[in-house]
């Protein structure tokens, strides 16, 4: 069995990070993003990357430190709203973004994943969305043909893997990260915990260790809440204490 797991983010990432590479980084705002791996992208220092991922990140933590070191070059995303640099750079045209329905961008990578190179769909017809793209009516309506895609790199975070690379995910930290682990030519993984082979449930494994390529134990997860929302407690009536 081909040893799957790495000591450190830049081992794993070893010999896969080239400049004008694509990049798949799952996450959904800071929820599942793989923090560890992403600070060690920035230490390579590999610049003009295209970047799919839903958002990029926030000021100074996820994706957002690429952006900081001007390491990005495109982004694949559908909101945006987070990154104060993100807008500056896009609005001075130092970066360029290719802007997507959430749900088309999430079957776009599904569909790379599963090799199919093109499907069609009703989202973004008549809009900005749709401008260049082919259209086609199917049964008195009409749709915008999307590509899917997929990237030289996918990198994923997971709650809990085997050392085979079978992944298990917790809650909304799934998000697109299953998509991407199956859309890269290569897939590296960081997790919160590694356990024995065969401890997993195998019903309850979300993705298959034949997709992922190099694993690695995050060394730390800071887990930032992107906005916190708080609402005052409500105060208990009647109770003797």
């Amino acid at each position: 069995m081909v040893d799957k797991v790495k000591s450190t983010a830049g081992e794993a990432l070893a010999g896969l990070l080239f400049d004008g590479m694509t990049i798949m980084a799952g996450g959904f705002g800071l929820c599942g993003i793989p923090e560890n791996l992403i600070a060690a992208i920035r230490e390579a220092g590999t610049k003009d990357l295209t970047v799919i991922s839903n958002n990029c990140g926030v000021d100074g933590f996820g994706l957002g430190i690429l952006l900081e070191n001007r390491q990005i070059k495109k982004m694949v995303s559908s909101y945006v709203g987070e990154n104060k640099l993100f807008e500056q750079l896009y609005l001075s045209g130092e970066l360029e973004l290719e802007f997507n329905p959430q749900g088309t961008l999430a079957e776009r990578i599904r569909a790379g994943g599963a090799g199919i190179p093109a499907f069609f769909t009703r989202t973004g017809y008549g809009t900005l969305v749709a401008e260049g793209k082919e259209t086609r009516e199917f049964d008195g309506e009409m749709y915008v043909m999307e590509r899917g895609l997929t990237a030289d790199l996918a990198i994923v975070k997971a709650w809990k893997a085997d050392a085979e690379g079978n992944l298990v995910y917790r809650k909304t930290a799934r998000n697109f990260n299953p998509m991407m682990a199956t859309a890269g030519k290569a897939t590296l993984v960081e997790v919160e915990e590694i356990v024995a082979i065969g401890a997993l449930d195998k019903d309850a494994i979300h993705t298959p260790g034949i997709y992922v390529d190099r694993l690695i134990l995050g060394a730390k997860f800071e887990k930032r809440i992107e906005r916190v929302t708080t609402r005052p407690r409500e105060e208990k009536t009647g109770e003797t204490v």
